[in-house]
């Protein structure tokens, strides 16, 4: 088979690790004709605002744009569902032409009546930041009228990359936080930032914190309510899951409010208990809290322990390669796949920047690839070089996986059971112990090995 070779514009985005110094180029847009897995910047702002269940979610644009909903990307709620539903302006050739501000607006006024939504949030796309609609006058009028937050998401595609877009909801997302009362709201109390609850972990997370005795204000964004979020300034401390998506808001509310914030990772035994740890360290002036983080660790640890062992023995050896939305997530699997006794072959990101890349060339092996906004051809190359047994990404990432006739772990947009936390850490090693070693892998072309 001939070797698969890449674009020579892409060449400084990739390194293989070894003895060559090499400086990772990351934070530049894609490139065109390459195809890339990155997302753009109207589906990084839904990523970051849709889970939120109480309020409306309307985009300003074609239709083809609104085909991003909940159930390509899932987020549950204890409640409300409003966030379910994917509403759209549905623009054609005479509103682009003359323009679709009243088309917005009539169609606000429609939604807000039959769904009483607690706030609206309005998503422009790419043709909307063309023919210049000022999204932002028409939501400033809607919400004088209803009396509810109508907040502008300025997404426009083409402006950058995902990371723009997630800056875009956080700034929406400012608009709210100091609009509650925070009375009643304790000493020890935080933010969770960055948790989305694809699969129900803002549930398992928040039961954590408060058997420690740390109070959650606000879960920003799964399972999320505007009343919730109104109030988040109130928190003494915000934790920030996903850095990639909030560590915007997080520096936001520091200078405005501040409101100190860490960054932690809910996935795997280590990174789990750190985030437990970090937050009883620093409500350090209660003892009570550290005593119970101790209790929690070591109870949930015990129960799927000897569980881990047995998937343990079928996984050592085998190899993974990891392409994620954000490089931190990227750790926590490193850490997690080691400790399965599994070797990561390719690790990558859409939205490292240079402080993560560094941190991964440290983590990462000798011969270990490591890219940044990688595109099909890419990670074929390099699954079918290193010879790897699984892939672990998101919907994008499937397909490539089975057309190279090895496993998949969905870490992303499509999965059902949680991955965070210490029974998440059990679902994940159950799921890729189950893909890696399944028998339909022997009927495959490319290799041939004993299972």
């Amino acid at each position: 088979m001939a070797a698969i070779e890449i674009l020579k514009e892409r060449k400084s985005q990739i390194y293989e690790k070894g003895a060559e110094p090499f400086a990772m180029t990351c934070g530049k847009h894609s490139l065109a004709g390459s195809v890339s897995q990155r997302a753009c910047v109207f589906c990084g702002s839904r990523v970051v605002l849709y889970p939120i269940a109480d309020a409306l979610h309307i985009v300003h644009g074609p239709i083809g744009c609104a085909a991003y909903t909940w159930d390509i990307r899932g987020a549950l709620s204890s409640g409300p569902e409003l966030h379910r539903f994917s509403f759209s302006t549905d623009l054609r050739e005479n509103d682009v032409i003359f323009g679709g501000e009243k088309k917005l607006y009539y169609a606000l006024l429609e939604l807000i009546d039959a769904y009483s939504p607690k706030a609206a949030f309005v998503y422009s796309t790419c043709i909307v930041g063309i023919i210049g609609d000022d999204v932002a006058a028409v939501c400033k009028k809607v919400s004088q009228e209803k009396g509810i937050p109508v907040l502008p998401v300025h997404s426009e595609g083409f402006k950058g990359t995902k990371k723009d877009g997630y800056k875009a909801a956080c700034s929406a997302l400012f608009q709210l936080i100091g609009q509650g009362i925070t009375a009643g709201i304790g000493k020890y109390s935080i933010n969770i930032l960055g948790e989305f609850n694809i699969g129900g972990e803002a549930w398992i997370i928040k039961n954590y914190y408060e058997r420690m005795g740390v109070e959650v204000v606000s879960v920003m964004t799964g399972d999320g309510r505007i009343d919730e979020i109104k109030k988040s300034h109130g928190a003494a401390l915000n934790v920030v899951q996903c850095s990639g998506s909030m560590t915007h808001l997080a520096q936001m509310m520091k200078e405005k409010y501040g409101i100190p914030f860490i960054r932690v990772s809910y996935f795997g035994l280590e990174d789990m208990s750190d985030a437990l740890y970090d937050v009883a360290k620093h409500f350090g002036d209660n003892p009570e809290i550290l005593e119970r983080t101790r209790n929690i660790v070591r109870d949930e640890i015990s129960s799927i322990y000897p569980k881990l062992q047995k998937i343990k023995i079928l996984l050592k050896g085998k190899k993974a390669a990891i392409y994620v939305g954000g490089a931190f997530k990227a750790f926590s699997l490193i850490k997690a796949l080691r400790y399965l006794g599994m070797d990561v072959i390719l690790a990558g990101s859409q939205t490292g920047n240079e402080e993560d890349y560094e941190l991964l060339k440290e983590m990462c092996d000798e011969g270990t690839v490591i890219v940044d906004d990688a595109n099909p051809l890419e990670l074929s190359k390099y699954v079918i070089e290193k010879d790897a047994d699984l892939i672990i990404g998101g919907v994008k990432e499937r397909p490539i996986a089975y057309k190279m006739g090895i496993g998949f772990c969905d870490h992303n947009h499509e999965r059902k059971i949680p991955l965070a936390g210490y029974v998440g850490m059990l679902n994940f090693a159950e799921e890729v112990c189950r893909s890696v070693t399944s028998p339909v892998w022997k009927f495959r072309p490319r290799r041939k090995r004993n299972y």
